[in-house]
């Protein structure tokens, strides 16, 4: 097996205790899910994003039309289409590894920007996708520059920070993550037509997911790392340690909460975030200190 493919596989075996794949029953209603558009902050408010960027444009590339599975002030997940296709990435990279020692240990993810054992639909969205009729993507997926260091240890800034248009973390896949917010400010998972695993291209190619993702095998586990903050915390998955989801209620302004966690093959009382299907999905802002990313080009479509 390829070295990258053996770090991944590695990292999943490590994060999942005895079980964790076992599909837990839901609490959250996906026929009635609370849409997001309106819920952008310019400070930490749970159920928001504490955005950087405050002004949007209703011009701003997108869905074109809102669609069918948007009812209101509410959106239907089982109604919602996805992008066609099932492409696979061979060519995909992605490592984790430690440097370092004492409190200087540093977390370095190094990759190309495609999943990891992971499909995507077909992009740019062809004409004859139902898809193109509400949203038309013209993006093609392209390899990109991951070279992230992160605190292995990482701790609360004095302060919470705004979360930039662009990547917020990244999943344990090597996918970038975004925050919850499209070009326009609206809510993007409800809004976007995504793919079978709810990712799609931005304009300069780099593919990510704005929220969960049903090809992250963890995420509906309980209490299990599915990727990583720009500040070094770690985002978890949807259930609580006793099998409850987690909701907005239960978390913070920055879309976390502390709890007994696995971190680095220990158990550890901690603060992390949280992936949820409700708006915000993984992260309101920035607990920590958010690390400089290298130039990843426009962060919208």
């Amino acid at each position: 097996m390829p070295t990258h493919l053996l770090l991944f596989a590695l990292s999943l075996s490590l994060a999942l205790p005895l079980g964790a794949q076992t599909p837990q029953p839901a609490t959250i209603d996906v026929h009635h899910l609370p849409l997001g558009d309106g819920k952008v902050s310019d400070h930490p408010q749970p159920g928001y994003v504490y955005s950087c960027q405050q002004q949007f444009s209703a011009h701003a590339p997108g869905a074109q039309i809102v669609g069918p599975w948007i009812h209101g002030a509410t959106w239907d997940l089982t109604q919602k289409i996805s992008v066609q296709g099932r492409v696979t990435w061979p060519a995909a990279q992605f490592s984790i590894a430690n440097t370092g020692s004492g409190r200087l240990v540093s977390r370095i993810l190094t990759g190309n920007g495609l999943p990891v054992n992971t499909p995507t639909g077909t992009f740019p969205v062809a004409h004859t996708d139902p898809a193109f009729q509400i949203d038309r993507n013209p993006n093609s997926i392209q390899q990109q520059l991951v070279a992230l260091t992160l605190p292995r240890s990482p701790v609360a800034a004095p302060a919470p920070a705004c979360v930039p248009m662009g990547m917020i973390g990244i999943a344990l896949n090597g996918v970038a993550i975004f925050n919850a917010l499209d070009e326009g400010g609206r809510d993007a998972v409800a809004h976007e037509v995504q793919d079978l695993c709810s990712g799609h291209p931005q304009r300069a190619g780099e593919y990510h997911y704005h929220g969960p993702s049903p090809c992250l095998p963890s995420e509906k586990a309980s209490e299990v790392l599915v990727g990583y903050a720009l500040d070094g915390f770690g985002i978890y998955s949807m259930f609580s340690a006793d099998g409850r989801e987690l909701t907005d209620a239960d978390l913070d302004a920055c879309h976390g909460r502390t709890s007994i966690i696995d971190w680095d093959g220990a158990r550890v009382s901690m603060y992390h975030y949280v992936l949820t299907q409700e708006y915000p999905y993984t992260i309101g802002c920035f607990r920590g200190t958010p690390a400089v990313l290298p130039h990843h080009g426009p962060p919208g479509r």
